[in-house]
């Protein structure tokens, strides 16, 4: 399924896939995101940190009539404010999908699926 959006010059599909790329690309670039983390731990493996060519997998995105719902399910890194880093993931992929897509989230729903301690 892909995002339709109605111009005056036509119609202008994006494929699920390339909204997941920028989803998963703008979350995982805020400082505290290990990585992203696919929505189906049990199937998936819980322990796998989804790579960039992955990135669907942890990313859900339903259209309607008022924009898209984002959900992104995320692995943050132990020590941190978690609600403030769910924070900053939100307001990073509402930019990106208006700033790169022109795409408008009406609601970016973060689900932390895990915490990781990181090395020292």
């Amino acid at each position: 399924m892909a995002v339709k959006i109605e111009t005056k010059y036509g119609t202008i599909a994006i494929a699920n896939n390339v909204i997941a790329t920028v989803v998963g690309g703008g979350a995982t670039a805020v400082y505290g995101i290990v990585g992203m983390a696919s929505k189906q731990i049990f199937r998936d493996n819980f322990n796998e940190i989804l790579n960039r060519d992955n990135y669907a997998r942890g990313v859900v995105i339903r259209q309607n009539d008022e924009g898209i719902t984002v959900d992104v399910y995320i692995i943050v890194g132990y020590g941190l404010k978690i609600s403030e880093v769910c924070r900053n993931v939100q307001d990073k992929v509402k930019y990106n999908l208006e700033s790169m897509l022109g795409i408008t989230a009406q609601a970016v729903n973060v689900i932390v699926q895990g915490v990781v301690v990181l090395g020292d």
